[in-house]
């Protein structure tokens, strides 16, 4: 664990069990999107997966494409709420990236969406990643990162430094992507690849944007934030500097996500090979290293 904390781990898992059960319609875009994409990704690779996690998947969605594939056997799931983890109806656990209960070598894919710009450590994150993974395992996750949300970063420095004087954090930090590639390697995986997809999202008004931030579980969650709630003065403030910064002729607004896709090995002296096959009737108490009486 990283020895600074930069985010509240267990703020971000109660406002996740919250959108596990929200109803905005169509605020789960981004989730579908990093879905859709490592989904394409797994197409690609010509081998299959006994045994894949299917990790933040924020309920069904993640797992339901692994299953969908045809690449993989045994399908478990990952959740870092208990709200997220009911809505399987595979096994699934509830932790943290941070602190995965997993034995090592005890998976062949791990699949991880829009959770590893979360981790305060994610070197660390990484290195437990790869250690449950067997000889030959694949990693495949995709989150948001660099340039993410730079506008709504920008119309809050300026709304605050007008209204306070100053300004407080209010938008989570995105690792950027000249890091990500030597951090798996580092971490010890093999192969490593890192794409960017850059998306840009039309808003009527930033207020819609602030609101599917919400719904997502994705509102800022530093351990630096100010406790204060923000006013309503100060949110429509931000919404008309939003409207300056970033305003396009016919009156709607932009907002940037980038997506960071990975993937990497764990190392093998047949690297790219199929790896042996195995059984693909394993229990969740194998994978969490829980033997029965």
């Amino acid at each position: 664990m990283a020895d600074h904390l930069i985010l509240d781990k267990s703020l971000i898992a109660r406002r996740e069990a919250r959108a596990a059960t929200s109803s905005r319609q169509g605020a789960d875009f981004l989730l579908q999107r990093a879905v859709e994409e490592l989904a394409a990704r797994l197409v690609m690779v010509e081998r299959r997966f006994d045994v894949a996690l299917a990790a933040h998947g924020r309920g069904h969605t993640l797992a339901a494409a692994l299953q969908a594939s045809g690449k993989v056997g045994r399908v478990l799931a990952l959740e870092r709420s208990l709200a997220a983890a009911l809505r399987h109806d595979l096994p699934a656990i509830v932790a943290d990236e941070e602190r995965l209960p997993l034995v090592p070598e005890s998976l062949d894919l791990f699949a991880s969406v829009l959770a590893l710009e979360s981790a305060n450590d994610l070197p660390g994150t990484l290195i437990q990643i790869r250690r449950a993974l067997r000889p030959d395992g694949l990693f495949l996750a995709v989150f948001a990162g660099g340039d993410t949300l730079f506008e709504l970063r920008q119309a809050f420095m300026r709304a605050e430094g007008e209204i306070a004087g100053g300004v407080s954090p209010r938008v989570s930090p995105f690792a950027d992507i000249r890091d990500i590639g030597a951090l798996l390697q580092r971490a010890g995986f093999a192969l490593p690849v890192v794409d960017r997809e850059r998306l840009t999202v039309r808003y009527g008004e930033p207020l819609s944007l602030m609101a599917d931030l919400k719904a997502m579980g994705a509102a800022n969650a530093l351990v630096e934030r100010s406790r204060r709630p923000a006013t309503r003065g100060l949110l429509l403030r931000v919404a008309e500097a939003y409207r300056d910064l970033f305003g396009e002729a016919d009156g709607k607004v932009v907002a940037t996500f980038e997506l960071f896709a990975l993937s990497g090995w764990a190392p093998h002296e047949s690297q790219q090979k199929p790896a042996r096959r195995g059984s693909a009737d394993i229990s969740l108490a194998e994978v969490l290293g829980h033997k029965s009486k």
